[in-house]
């Protein structure tokens, strides 16, 4: 028997919100292929870190100063980054004009290609100095791919998520970062055991070398994916575009003819630069993941002399245990919010960063786990479980991909290099590490400056995500667009 009170609005809006949250196939599809390919980019990411912290000073520069070929090894781990936002740039493009899924697969073997040459790269003493810039190359082709990589996973997997969970969802590309990290360490531990010798010959090849595998699996899986319903729809309304022709008096000031002919960037530049720049300074609350991570370790091993298979396993565990607590951060964020979300991490990930490098200071393996599970099992998993879904949901569809990724690899370029300025900022004695604290608390700081300003996406249709103006400027017809009342003349 119906209930007397329920109403076919009242069914409707159940309907409604029921299909807002169930997930396709597709969706469930996509999410998988983004956490293989991030798993296969930050896996290739951390074994260079890891490799950098620990053999490449020795083996990729001439004999000095440890304190200077440090710096340098640190530094090509940093450039990386510098290619990133070239990659973004490039394959931004090729993702929102002929489609997400064709730009990812090229980002993968780019990224598969590069790493197993590193593993094949012969040492300074065989070639002397060539052997620095192939590893750099090589180093920089894995930055731009992996600059195209994390915002067209972000924007394939939130456009074919249900409404409701596009968080939940869009988190699998930053599982992909946990189970990268864990594999890589996994993967070195063994490695890490050898006698110095084995190691420096021969062992620290294999982790690049077994990225192959990872590179067959994910690019298995792409090839079975298919074009989002967004980019499908943005194609479908080029096309009617293209039948119908323009009318010169139904255009406005936000649509002028030829404007489809425009570049992704120069829209995006020209209609949501003031987002790209909030990304830029958002994505500086990454630098906890490369101090804590990457130059930890380095601090840890270089400088207090801490077993570096146990510091590796810590960094497995910590990290390995965000696999749960990242998709559960994520659906915080779509109950809560975005932001809420985010500061709540940021507050944990301050406290726990001076923790974190005190109990290095002491040599306390109990206290370093304690504090590296805090800040990386925990509160930064409110980073990770965030950005993938808030960055790509402050952009219009026509220039997701190219907007999201030139605001977030541009403030990554800090991220790659802070454990370079880590060690140039880092002291003599137990309490040397004080500075760095204090550079990664006022990044953070910055971040959340540029978090308070942003717009609260959460609960916006997906249809509706980045301002109109935007979704407006690649149509000749922008009453194709419905989006209630036309925008002022």
């Amino acid at each position: 028997m119906s209930d007397p009170k329920s109403t076919p609005v009242d069914e409707a809006d159940g309907a409604s919100a029921l299909s807002a949250r169930q997930a396709s196939p597709q969706a469930r599809k996509a999410a998988l292929a983004s956490w293989l390919g991030s798993t296969l980019e930050y896996y290739d990411f951390f074994i260079y870190g890891t490799a950098a912290a620990l053999i490449f000073n020795r083996l990729f520069f001439p004999e000095g100063d440890p304190v200077v070929n440090t710096v340098a090894a640190m530094a090509t781990f940093g450039a990386g980054y510098l290619a990133r936002p070239i990659g973004g740039l490039v394959m931004g493009h090729i993702g929102d004009r002929i489609g997400r899924r064709t730009a990812l697969m090229i980002t993968l073997v780019i990224m598969g290609v590069a790493s197993t040459m590193i593993g094949l790269l012969p040492t300074y003493d065989t070639i002397g100095v060539w052997a620095t810039v192939l590893l750099l190359l090589c180093r920089l082709a894995q930055g731009f791919s992996a600059g195209a990589e994390a915002a067209g996973a972000a924007t394939m997997t939130l456009e074919h998520a249900p409404q409701r969970r596009r968080a939940e969802f869009s988190s699998s590309v930053m599982m992909g970062y946990a189970s990268g990290m864990v594999l890589s360490n996994l993967v070195f531990i063994p490695i890490a055991l050898l006698p110095d010798e084995q190691f420096e010959s021969w062992g620290w090849r294999v982790p690049f070398l077994v990225s192959v595998v990872v590179l067959v699996v994910a690019y298995w899986v792409r090839t079975k994916l298919e074009e989002t319903p967004v980019f499908e729809q943005e194609v479908e309304t080029a096309a009617v575009r293209g039948d119908h022709g323009a009318d010169p008096a139904s255009r406005t000031e936000l649509a002028p003819a030829k404007v489809t002919t425009e570049l992704p960037a120069l829209v995006v530049l020209r209609t949501q630069w003031r987002d790209v720049v909030r990304i830029v300074f958002i994505t500086l609350f990454s630098v906890i993941q490369t101090i804590v991570t990457v130059y930890g370790l380095q601090y840890a091993t270089g400088v207090h002399g801490i077993d570096r298979t146990s510091m590796l396993v810590i960094n497995v565990i910590t990290v390995g245990l965000s696999m749960v607590s990242i998709p559960l951060a994520a659906r915080m964020a779509d109950r809560i919010g975005r932001k809420v979300t985010l500061f709540i991490g940021a507050v944990g990930c301050v406290l726990s960063i001076w923790g974190f490098f005190w109990a290095i200071g002491e040599q306390n393996l109990v206290l370093i786990f304690v504090f590296a599970f805090i800040n990386q099992s925990i509160f930064y998993s409110c980073w990770n479980g965030v950005w993938p879904a808030f960055f790509p949901e402050m952009f219009a569809a026509p220039v997701r991909y190219t907007g999201m990724a030139m605001g977030n690899q541009v403030g990554l370029i800090l991220t790659g290099f802070a454990p370079t300025i880590a060690a140039l900022l880092v002291q003599p004695g137990t309490l040397g590490w004080i500075p760095v604290a204090l550079f990664v608390t006022v990044a953070v700081v910055i971040s959340c400056v540029a978090i308070s300003t942003a717009r609260e996406t959460h609960l916006v249709p997906t249809a509706e995500l980045g301002p109109l103006r935007a979704r407006r400027a690649f149509h000749e017809h922008p009453e194709l667009i419905d989006d209630g009342p036309p925008a002022p003349r």
